[in-house]
């Protein structure tokens, strides 16, 4: 029984053993190989995202499909006027009795056309473009994709943000877009545009979001938060939805940064929640209402990050507080960094200026403060900047004896400077200070006390924020020659 008994065991336990060391060497060889390979990494667990759509293989066909109905395009007609260039006696009598030729007249007209495109809204037919697109236009046509055509109407237009909303009326049922929430896309996210370049009907391109909060693209004094695309945007892209995956309009497609005028991978859109807050005005009051808070800001320098005891720049400082405004009544002071208003951080200057102006007059918004390195809590009730413009205008004009206007992209290109840079002077009284000075019609002021003024906006700002009777020095080009100058001013009272 015994040696029956070690008979069953042995065979075991030499099964056991050879197990046993075929795991001891496959043991030792897989170490062998970490140890040539360097230590393995832990890697965590980590699941990737569900896709925007289920198919991104027909996603932007899918995009196109449904919104192609919704985007129309728009052909305006311009009736301008200008003078005759080409003979240099002009219609003078004695040249025209000489040679018994006709006088001609003072002034030709001519019919210019341009080309835009643009996205129905609603049902009532109110479509949303771009400003530049319908800018001065004596007639506007609306083309459907179904292939009829209308004559539209101007229901409000806002130069300010690029944005302006016409209408058609069709007796049809319409089909229009639907409006995503802008703040939620992200660099990287993919995208369509959908227009029609060079009058190319239809045209689908598509890309990813660049980047975003890009400021001072074309005017610096303007309202601008755009979304940077690499969607091939032309020419008569203008107006047109850029969407997102989900068919959602995120953007209203309206610049271009291009040395050829052409598609060079940089685009820009207005962001839909800032054209959707813009369009809703003008169609209910004609025009935008914006908010105003009474300040001159900018950004801040780099030897100022450091004094303020910050790690980076960001808010906005504040250059000159309006007498009387809302900022002075909540407590705001120059030198003062405002670093957040209401629940948005506040990361630049450009920032602070677009949030204030999409407040509507008479609400409270509390402002974070950073001051003397430490950070005050404050309450202002924003005021109505169209109020404030008319009332400052005329304090401009009491304190200076001059109006002002913008500068044309035409002076900014003659005269070599910066778009958004300075003002042009379009009136003068008699008497006054800046007429008193040596200042003509259609001079420009480029800085106050040594600093660029950027737009009327500003200047005017900068004006009301000086005391009367203080000296200022503008930074002065004529108009004639193009020099310029230096000129010490008092302000009237």
């Amino acid at each position: 029984m015994k040696n029956l008994h070690l008979k069953k065991v042995v065979p075991f336990v030499l099964a056991f053993t050879v197990v046993l060391v075929l795991g001891i060497v496959q043991w030792r060889q897989e170490a062998a190989a970490v140890s040539a390979k360097g230590p393995e990494k832990t890697v965590e667990a980590w699941t990737a995202p569900a896709p925007a759509v289920s198919d991104l293989r027909t996603g932007i066909s899918e995009v196109a499909e449904a919104t192609i109905p919704a985007v129309v395009h728009i052909e305006v007609t311009q009736h301008q006027e200008f003078s005759q260039p080409l003979s240099p006696f002009g219609n003078d009598p004695f040249f025209h009795f000489f040679f018994n030729t006709p006088e001609t007249p003072h002034k030709f007209k001519r019919e210019v056309k341009g080309l835009g495109t643009g996205m129905i809204m609603d049902e009532q037919g109110h479509v949303l473009t771009n400003h530049h697109v319908v800018d001065g236009a004596t007639d506007i046509q609306v083309l459907l994709a179904n292939g009829r055509q209308y004559k539209a109407e101007p229901v409000g237009a806002d130069p300010k943000t690029d944005l302006a909303v016409i209408r058609i009326k069709t007796g049809e049922d319409l089909p229009h877009v639907r409006f995503g929430d802008s703040d939620k896309i992200r660099v990287g996210d993919w995208v369509v545009a959908i227009g029609h370049p060079r009058g190319l009907d239809q045209t689908v391109t598509q890309g990813i979001i660049s980047a975003k909060h890009r400021r001072g693209i074309l005017d610096p004094s303007s309202y601008q938060d755009y979304l940077q695309t690499d969607a091939a945007i032309n020419p008569g892209n203008s107006g047109g939805p850029l969407l997102n995956l989900q068919g959602e309009v995120v953007g209203v497609n309206s610049a271009i940064a291009s040395q050829s005028g052409g598609f060079e991978g940089i685009g820009f859109a207005i962001p839909s929640n800032m054209a959707v807050h813009i369009a809703k005005q003008l169609i209910d009051e004609g025009k935008v209402e914006r908010g105003w808070l009474g300040v001159s800001i900018r950004p801040l320098l780099p030897a100022q990050v450091a004094e303020m005891g910050l790690d980076k720049a960001k808010g906005a400082l504040v250059a000159e507080v309006v007498p009387g405004s809302p900022a002075q009544v909540a407590g705001l002071k120059k030198g003062d960094l405002v670093i957040r208003y209401g629940d948005k951080e506040i990361v630049d200057a450009a920032l602070l200026q677009n949030e204030v102006a999409a407040t509507l007059p008479g609400n409270d918004v509390t402002l974070e403060v950073l001051r003397d390195k430490k950070t005050l809590v404050l309450t202002a009730t924003i005021g109505s900047l169209n109020q404030a413009a008319e009332e400052m205008a005329a304090l401009v004009k009491e304190r200076l004896g001059a109006t002002v206007r913008p500068v044309t992209a035409e002076e900014a290109q003659k005269y070599g400077l910066p778009q958004g840079i300075g003002v042009g002077v379009e009136s003068l009284v008699s008497g006054g200070v800046l007429a008193e000075a040596g200042f003509e019609t259609d001079d420009l002021i480029l800085a106050i006390d040594n600093q660029p003024v950027h737009g009327v906006r500003e200047f005017i700002d900068r004006i009301e924020a000086e005391s009367p009777g203080q000296e200022v020095n503008l930074m002065a080009l004529d108009h004639r020659t193009g020099q310029r100058g230096y000129l010490a001013l008092t302000l009237k009272g």
